[in-house]
């Protein structure tokens, strides 16, 4: 009985591990051109701005923006920042409600997801503003 109680287990858990990273063409053709709002675990994260050419303008919402580049490694998508801190790689997934990020080889559950799209570009004035 804990055979068959653990197969169906598996069966109705089998969707969330099934799930298709998408494809660099498929990333692409999604954000480029967009400004996407990120959250995790419900907390504000993070907006990113989609340029065509791969090009990235991210911000921790402190209104201080990293500008970079994307490209693909094997099943993630890579972004490298004018900062020098090295590649940051993600798995991307399309949902029903939009992307959903799972950063290198972090387990389920820590995931980033997409709350909000816009056309707008981020307002970066940087740290540095004034006087």
């Amino acid at each position: 009985m804990r055979h068959i109680a653990l197969a169906i287990g598996l069966v109705i858990a089998a969707p969330s591990f099934a799930q298709t990273p998408m494809t660099a063409e498929e990333f692409e053709d999604y954000v480029t051109g967009k400004t996407l709002y990120y959250a995790s675990n419900g907390i504000a994260y993070g907006i990113e701005e989609y340029h065509p050419g791969r090009e990235v303008r991210w911000s921790f919402l402190d209104d201080e923006c990293k500008e970079g580049v994307w490209y693909p490694r094997d099943e993630q998508i890579c972004f490298e920042y004018i900062d020098g801190n090295g590649p940051q790689c993600w798995t991307f997934f399309l949902q029903d409600g939009g992307l959903m990020a799972r950063f290198a080889d972090d387990p389920p559950g820590s995931e980033l997801y997409e709350t909000q799209t816009s056309d707008e570009p981020l307002k970066c004035p940087g740290p540095a503003v004034g006087v």
